[in-house]
């Protein structure tokens, strides 16, 4: 696959006196392959916002390359920014004007074809609604005319920063549905969520950043392979053998966590050794099973060494500067 984002070593800091030197992004990575829904996590304070405002020129880097669509930016976005869609922080529109009203403005702005209003209408299922005033719209409504707007140049990357942010979930499943579809018709799209479960549903690939490096990148199953760590859940067919069982497996080096009716195991290889190694002993066992992790479980592992929020090192400053009023945070037209 070709690369749709490239980011190599890029650095930002920040630098007060009152709070010193603060490195918001410390030689981060990222590599996005077109076609991909692309997750991108990290905490709050993790540099996930600095990152995309400096992807989009709204920050400058000190150090680090970029690359969107084979052009190096910030030098290049006056070539690419018409194939870039994006949406970052929560967009705001004037609430007088109706869907349509909104779209027609940022058309004009940005010189699309008035036609392609109508189609971004009907691709975010907003069609029906789209005479009726902004004012009127429910937040999973106000997100899915964000995301026409971000569409209306038919971008072939597609940047959206918490786009489910606030929904309930009924609007969650919405917006999943829109991306799988936007994707399977070929855009890339790049989605920061703090909505773990969802970015294992409907992402490829995801980007976990925490105080501004990488920790982990990859194929969503690859990335949750990898931080498994061999966990097993075994039951006996006596509880009462447990104790016995914990102190045998631990004296094999296996690590145990003795639960009420279960042991979990980590570091297993080869899970067979375990009821082997119990048969022995005259302790039978009656379930053995591996432990799937989800990504929820991976991104706390990975950045549980991420300050709280509001400590030191965690602020994210970055730069507020907002696009035109209607579309505050976005890319639109």
């Amino acid at each position: 696959m070709s690369a749709v984002l490239e980011i190599e070593g890029l650095r930002k800091t920040y630098k007060s006196r009152r709070r010193g030197t603060r490195n918001a992004l410390d030689g981060f990575d990222m590599r996005v392959e077109a076609g991909q829904v692309h997750g991108f996590l990290g905490p709050n304070g993790s540099g996930k916002t600095t990152t995309l405002r400096t992807l989009l020129g709204l920050i400058r880097p000190d150090g680090g390359r970029m690359s969107v669509l084979g052009h190096q930016v910030p030098a290049a976005l006056p070539q690419v920014a018409g194939q870039i869609g994006a949406i970052v922080e929560s967009p705001q529109f004037f609430p007088h004007f109706t869907a349509r009203d909104t779209l027609d403005l940022l058309a004009g702005a940005g010189e699309v074809p008035r036609h392609r209003v109508d189609e971004v209408l009907e691709l975010v299922g907003l069609r029906d609604r789209a005479g009726d005033r902004v004012k009127t719209y429910s937040l999973g409504m106000k997100q899915r005319l964000a995301v026409a707007s971000a569409l209306l140049k038919d971008p072939k990357l597609l940047i959206l920063d918490e786009p489910a942010n606030g929904l309930d979930p009924g609007g969650i499943r919405e917006m999943r549905s829109l991306v799988r579809d936007l994707a399977a018709n070929g855009m890339t799209v790049l989605l920061s969520s703090h909505i773990l479960g969802e970015i294992q549903l409907i992402c490829d690939a995801v980007t976990i950043i925490s105080l501004g490096r990488r920790v982990a990148f990859g194929p969503v199953d690859e990335v949750l392979a990898q931080h498994s760590h061999g966990t097993v859940r075994v039951r006996l067919e006596a509880v009462g053998d447990l104790p016995t069982a914990a102190d045998l497996l631990d004296r094999g080096g296996i690590r145990v966590t003795a639960e009420p009716d279960h042991l979990m195991l980590s570091g297993v290889d080869k899970p067979a050794v375990v009821s082997r190694l119990l048969a022995d002993q005259g302790l039978y066992v009656s379930e053995l099973a591996p432990v799937a992790v989800d990504l929820e479980s991976v991104f706390l592992e990975l950045t549980a060494t991420a300050p709280v929020p509001g400590q030191h090192r965690q602020v994210d400053q970055s730069t507020k500067v907002g696009g035109p009023e209607v579309t505050r945070g976005g890319w639109g037209a």
